[in-house]
Formats: C-alpha cells, sequence, structure tokens
C-alpha cells in the first residue's frame, strides 16, 4: 500500500511537469527543445501508469501478484501433507522398533473409523496382504485391537477400547522387560466401554487373584492366546491410572489408560506370524 502511494505521487508530479514543458512546446510551435525532454519524460509516465493502474485493477503486477499468492498456498498444502508423512513415518519407525526379531508384521493406515454400536476403524490391507480375522493388531505405542473381518483389499479392527473387547493381560515391574513375569505374575482381564469411536471411555481391568496388589503407574502387557490368536504376549497395553477396588470386593479392579491414542490412529502393523 506504501509503495502504490510512492508511485502515485511520482506520477502525478511527473505529470505536471510533462504537461508544463509540452504547454511550452505548444506555444513555440513545437520547435522548442521542450518537445524532445517531454517525450522522454512523459513516455515512462505513460509505462508507471499502467503498472499503477495494473496493482488497482487486478491486471499486470496484480495478477503476478495473485499468481505468488495461488503458489504459496500450494507450498503450504505440500508442507502439511509432508509434515502427516513425517508423523507417519516416525509411528512406523515406533511400530518396527516395537516388534523387531519379535513378530513379523503386515503395516497398514487407517483409511476409516466407527461403526453405528462398535468401537472399530478400517485399514487399508487385508487377505491380499496374508492378514486374516483374529490377528492382533498394534502401533508404535502398543496394542490397538484384533482383525475381526477381512475383504481382499481391507481389514476391520475392534478396537481394545470396544465394549465386546476383553483382553487376558500381565503386571509388569518397574525395570522389567514386556515378556517379564513382572508383580508377580498377577494376570487379569482389560475390558473396553466404548460404543462408538470416541476416545473417551475407560478401560477396566479385573484381576483374576484376590490377593493381586494394584497401584497406580503399574504396566500391563498381553498376556497372550493360545497360538498368538487373537492376541500376541507381551505387547505394551498401558497402566494402571485409579484403583477401584471397592472394600470387602474379592477382586482387585482398576481403571486403566492405554498406550495407543485411539483419536489419532495413522499406521498400524497387523501381526500375521510369530
Amino acid at each position: 500500500m506504501l509503495e502504490a502511494r510512492r508511485s502515485r505521487t511520482v506520477l502525478i508530479v511527473l505529470l505536471v511537469v510533462a504537461i508544463a514543458l509540452i504547454t511550452i512546446d505548444f506555444r513555440d510551435g513545437g520547435t522548442s527543445g521542450a518537445h524532445g525532454i517531454g517525450g522522454r519524460l512523459f513516455g515512462p509516465v505513460e509505462s508507471l501508469a499502467g503498472r499503477v493502474t495494473g496493482l488497482f485493477t487486478g491486471g499486470g503486477n496484480g495478477g503476478e501478484v495473485a499468481a505468488l499468492q495461488k503458489q504459496n498456498d500450494e507450498l503450504r498444502a505440500q508442507l502439511a501433507q509432508a509434515q502427516a508423512g513425517n508423523e507417519d513415518s516416525g509411528q512406523l519407525a515406533r511400530l518396527l522398533h516395537l516388534t523387531a526379531a519379535k513378530y513379523q508384521v503386515v503395516t497398514g493406515t487407517v483409511i476409516a473409523a466407527g461403526g453405528d454400536y462398535s468401537d472399530t476403524v478400517t485399514i487399508n490391507v487385508g487377505s491380499g496382504d496374508g492378514i486374516t480375522a483374529n490377528e492382533t493388531v498394534l502401533n508404535g505405542d502398543g496394542l490397538v485391537g484384533t482383525v475381526v473381518s477381512v475383504t481382499a483389499g481391507t481389514a476391520t479392527v475392534q478396537l481394545l477400547t470396544d465394549a465386546g473387547a476383553i483382553v487376558g493381560v500381565r503386571a509388569v515391574a518397574a525395570g522389567q522387560g514386556a515378556g517379564g513375569q513382572g508383580a508377580g505374575g498377577q494376570i487379569g482381564a482389560l475390558s473396553g466401554a466404548a460404543k462408538s469411536l470416541g476416545g473417551s471411555a475407560p478401560l477396566r481391568l479385573t484381576m483374576f487373584s484376590t490377593s493381586a496388589s494394584l497401584k497406580p503407574g503399574l504396566k500391563l502387557v498381553t498376556f497372550g492366546s493360545v497360538g498368538g490368536r487373537p492376541y500376541v504376549p507381551g505387547v505394551p497395553v498401558g497402566t494402571v491410572a485409579t484403583v477401584t477396588t471397592q472394600p470387602g470386593s474379592l477382586t482387585p479392579t482398576a481403571v486403566v489408560k492405554p498406550f495407543a491414542d485411539f483419536t489419532g490412529l495413522g499406521v498400524v502393523g497387523v501381526v500375521v506370524s510369530k
């Protein structure tokens, strides 16, 4: 805007000078030296006037500004896509680190989420990629859920948070790995409570032993199923957030915070073999 005001001021001054010179030349019958000077001045004035007018009418440099703005918007969109890709790549790297030398996995990406009465997602790999029902699904943070159905190119995953999901878990004491016996080998069952994809429904833990000791911060991993289906052993699940055991209760209970963020699932891995 400041540049346009300066250009307009210069234009007015040059127009005044040029008109004065042309007037002198006209009185002298066109023989005055002012004729040449006026021509040399008035030519640039016309060019400058065209450029300044273009700024206000959208032509000339205005068109260039619009083109630059469009290019800038495109570059911003590409940057946003690159950032999203880098985030997925980081998630995949964590996934491969978690499963290194333990499991063979097929990686995929979440392409749809939610059902009317279930907490599920759809991923872009299926039977054509070697995936079958009742296989463990995880990401770089921990357990995500299990495959419940497949097509040639997609698979439906029941999330850990779903009200119908029940997972056997083992407590792991501080300083022990996921495969350790930990905390006296305490085992229990973890169940979800969500009926649709919301990410806020708690996970409920019920221990099998009446003497099991629960405290906030205690880590849990999958206990494992026969043949590793639907859950392979040793996958990180979450930590005990709040102990909810009621006085006189025979079964210790707690609310568990999962490691995986179910509101931001991207790259996941399906365990197809040990």
